[in-house]
């Protein structure tokens, strides 16, 4: 059964409290547009045309902030529970896209972050490239960096096959050795996500839902679930902070010097 059209889930809920003010982390602008915005122009110019973002603190902003992009639909997270918390908010419009789709078509999920604007279009096509190829039920994107501080470590066995996702604060000293770090950028099939999410538990110190815990779920159900470091090294620039913004805004302004997404 070939795969169906992508979904994608963007997870746009956080504030962002290290920004400053009262405005969503999302709706800060980069060189001249949104880091949402930068992540929607991303998947559309990769073919995932149908976006749902959930929305969380101060919800309504970023709804109007969108209001008439083609395409894009919301999804609310009433409570800030976890990444794994902020997916399932879209679980219902997920599985209305399923209703009418044969019990076993494949329809990929594509999971990024908001906040994300280094996000290249290359990068999601191929993910859902290697995801068709493969019939699998999760694919990671990751990425190798020089310097992997503060992100999430992947993790494989001597055959080089994923085993795990280790955060830093867990990772033991030659975990945090590994340089392939996992960038929040998931394509998931989704039947399959919607099970995991169903059996997710916060059984960690912070008492939250992580998508981080999806793949690891999946793949002790003896699924299909890799890690492909299909995403380059600028990619790994996040926003947390008015510095960052400022870092990031330099980067697209070089890599996109006429404002085209992906140029």
């Amino acid at each position: 059964m070939p795969n169906a059209a992508p979904i994608a889930v963007v997870l746009a809920a956080g504030k962002g409290t290290r920004m400053g003010g009262d405005l969503p982390k999302v709706l800060f602008e980069a060189a001249g547009k949104p880091l949402v915005g930068w992540v929607l122009d991303a998947l559309a110019a990769a073919g995932v045309h149908d976006r749902i973002v959930v929305v969380g603190y101060r919800a309504e902003m970023v709804e109007q902030a969108l209001a008439g992009t083609a395409g894009v639909s919301f999804a609310l997270q009433r409570e800030q529970r976890g990444t794994g918390d902020a997916v399932a908010a879209a679980a219902d419009a997920i599985r209305g896209r399923l209703a009418d789709e044969p019990s076993d078509s494949r329809r990929p999920v594509v999971i990024v972050c908001g906040d994300s604007p280094m996000l290249r279009p290359e990068s999601v096509t191929g993910l859902l490239g290697e995801f068709a190829a493969r019939g699998a039920s999760c694919l990671l994107g990751t990425a190798v960096t020089d310097d992997p501080s503060g992100l999430g470590r992947i993790v494989r066995d001597a055959r080089g096959r994923f085993t795990r996702i280790v955060e830093q604060k867990d990772a033991t000293p030659e975990e945090r050795g590994i340089r392939e770090v996992n960038m929040s950028t998931y394509v998931f099939e989704a039947r399959d996500l919607l099970r995991a999410l169903a059996d997710l538990r916060p059984d960690n110190a912070a008492g939250e839902y992580y998508i981080t815990d999806c793949p690891g779920m999946l793949l002790a159900a003896g699924k299909v679930v890799d890690a492909i470091p299909c995403l380059d090294a600028s990619e790994t620039l996040s926003v947390n902070t008015p510095e960052q913004l400022a870092a990031v805004a330099a980067a697209l302004k070089n890599r996109n010097p006429k404002g085209k997404v992906g140029a």
